[in-house]
């Protein structure tokens, strides 16, 4: 945790935290947030393999603003679980304030059949 950036290293302690509680399986696997200033990024995780099962970002997506964008990627995310056979999962926002960008992924996620 050396980072000379205040707000990041708070970040980082809160995601510490949540971890210690959240943990994702087989049945429901973790569906992990990060945010970057340009990017948001998702991915469905079975902790117990320490596997990722899919995943997704607003990277090649279009659309006007970035809360748009993470909105299609939660779709994209969306689709890639069913495909899967996924439908319940367990949120980890990484630590970020669930807002803006990360409520919006979340919202796409769940327009697409995902249950958190």
């Amino acid at each position: 945790m050396k980072s000379t950036n205040k707000k990041t290293n708070i970040r980082i302690r809160r995601h510490a935290r949540v971890r210690a509680r959240v943990s994702g399986s087989a049945k429901a696997p973790r569906l992990a947030v990060f945010k970057s200033n340009k990017y948001i990024y998702a991915q469905l995780i079975n902790d117990d393999l320490g596997k990722t099962l899919a995943s997704a970002s607003d990277m090649g997506l279009k659309g006007k603003t970035k809360t748009l964008r993470a909105k299609e990627a939660g779709k994209l995310l969306g689709k890639l679980a069913h495909k899967k056979k996924i439908t319940h999962v367990v949120f980890d926002r990484g630590g970020f304030q669930y807002a803006g960008r990360v409520k919006s992924l979340a919202e796409g996620a769940r327009e697409e059949g995902l249950k958190f």
